[in-house]
Order: structure tokens, then sequence, then C-alpha cells
């Protein structure tokens, strides 16, 4: 192959026109602060989504069948419980709120099950390697 040469592309390989990229939203001046709060809003947005749990279908069963509700602030504190176990090293931890006891993959953020406090009243919960208590 020469210097200067062409190398042809897959359909999967586009070159990408990085000036086309930088100039996008040229048009429209921008201050500092505009800049800093659609970073802000931006980050926030993207760490609420990393942050998400998600609940097996075994632990939806078990809210329904025992009557467990759990309001938008309970959601965030248990999301914010498992971001703190992450951060210990976790990977399956028992969530202990005033009412319920939720077991949670930590690495993939999913609630495997729920107990409510008649349910807890055997005292054995198995297969966790922390616990946090809201």
């Amino acid at each position: 192959m020469k210097v200067g040469q062409s190398i042809p592309l897959s359909r999967m390989q586009q070159p990408v026109n990085l000036i086309e990229i930088a100039q996008r939203g040229e048009g429209a001046p921008q201050t500092g602060k505009a800049k800093e709060g659609s970073f802000k809003e931006m980050f926030s947005r993207e760490l609420a989504e990393s942050r998400d749990l998600t609940f097996s279908k075994h632990a939806r069963q078990r809210l329904y069948s025992r009557g467990i509700e759990l309001s938008d602030d309970q959601v965030r504190d248990i999301a914010d419980a498992v971001q703190r176990a992450d951060g210990k090293g976790s990977k399956e931890t028992l969530v202990l709120t005033e009412n319920v006891a939720l077991v949670v993959s930590v690495p993939s953020r999913t609630v495997v099950t729920a107990f409510d406090r008649d349910n807890l009243r055997d005292g054995i919960v198995t297969s966790i390697d922390s616990a946090v208590i809201l």
C-alpha cells in the first residue's frame, strides 16, 4: 500500500467528519452558565439512568402477593443503598427499610425478592454478603 492510497471501507465503517460534528450548535451563542446547566442536566440524567433499580418477576410477584407498595422516594432510597453497597464491593445485599426487606443483586441493580415484616420474622436470609439498614 502506498501513502495516500485509499482503503475501501466496509458498510460498517463510515468516515467521521469531525469538523461537522464540532460545528454543530455554533449557530446559537451559549454562555458558560448555559453549557454548565446543560451538562449538569445531562450528567444527572445519566447518573439516574445508571442507578435505576429493576425488579425481577419473582420480586414483583412477592411485592404484589404481600401487598407491599413502594413510593418513588422509597425506591430512590433503596437505589442509594444499593449504590453504597456497591461502593463497598457487595454482590448480594439485604436492604432493610421500616416495612420491607429486599434482597438485591448489586451488579445488575435487580431486586431479587422482597419480604414484609411478617415474613421476615423467620429471621434467616441466605445468599447475601451485606446488609444496608435504612
